[in-house]
């Protein structure tokens, strides 16, 4: 299981990406929210669309669930 969280500032497509933990572009403890642990970035981004209707997955850490 891996720890999640969602970038509570939009990037500019208006995108709030999900970060696994050990992820170089994680956002600040200021800047996230904690989706929780999950065993893929499917359900983390699911979760994270339950407060941010556009959500995506970070083409880092999450590559598989990056759609734009």
């Amino acid at each position: 299981m891996t720890r999640y969280y969602v970038n509570k500032n939009a990037q500019t497509n208006g995108d709030h990406e999900v970060h696994r933990d050990d992820c170089s572009f994680l956002p600040s403890l200021d800047n996230r929210s904690y989706l929780g642990d999950f065993t893929s970035c499917q359900p983390a981004v699911t979760e994270a669309k339950r407060i941010y209707a556009a959500a995506d997955g970070c083409a880092t850490c999450s590559p598989s669930c990056h759609t734009s």
